[in-house]
């Protein structure tokens, strides 16, 4: 698990200079999502939460069709997103990580849904996410990835 340099986080210049990859993974996971479910290269998507319990860090937002799933990694079988996440965050603590996920049934590039989720809306970054989601989806030939990975999880 990639690690972010202490201050980063809650430094906005900073924060943005990111490569898009730990952009995406450190907070802005919920922007990518929403672009996501936006555009919708693929159909059948919605987007997940993993809310980690009292106390504990390890949120994430990601998009499902139920089987495959995809975030800041790219495509991968939601279960083993879901393993590795959680394996890394329980590594974090002596014991206790725990979390449940839940379907998201708000908007995740309307800044007021979000806040009440405790994440960071699209006019809260020192620049605009959505462009910049965007353009990292545009890396992806959507449908070959998602093949891609569905064949490499079931070989």
């Amino acid at each position: 698990m990639y690690r972010l340099k202490p201050g980063i986080k809650r430094d906005p210049i900073r924060r943005w200079a990111l490569p898009d990859r730990i952009f995406f993974g450190f907070g802005a996971c919920a922007i990518l999502a929403g672009v996501y479910l936006r555009r919708a290269p693929l159909p059948g998507f919605y987007a997940e939460r993993i809310i980690p319990g009292d106390g504990f860090a390890g949120s994430h937002v990601y998009v499902t069709d139920g089987e495959m799933a995809f975030d800041f990694h790219g495509y991968s079988r939601r279960s083993r997103l879901l393993n590795h996440h959680c394996t890394a965050w329980a590594g974090e603590y002596d014991r206790g990580w725990s979390h449940r996920l839940e379907r998201v049934t708000f908007d995740l590039l309307d800044t007021q849904a979000l806040n009440a989720h405790k994440m960071l809306g699209p006019d809260q970054y020192y620049g605009d996410p959505i462009p910049r989601a965007q353009a990292f989806l545009d890396r992806f030939d959507h449908p070959k990835h998602y093949t891609r990975a569905a064949a490499i999880a079931s070989s």
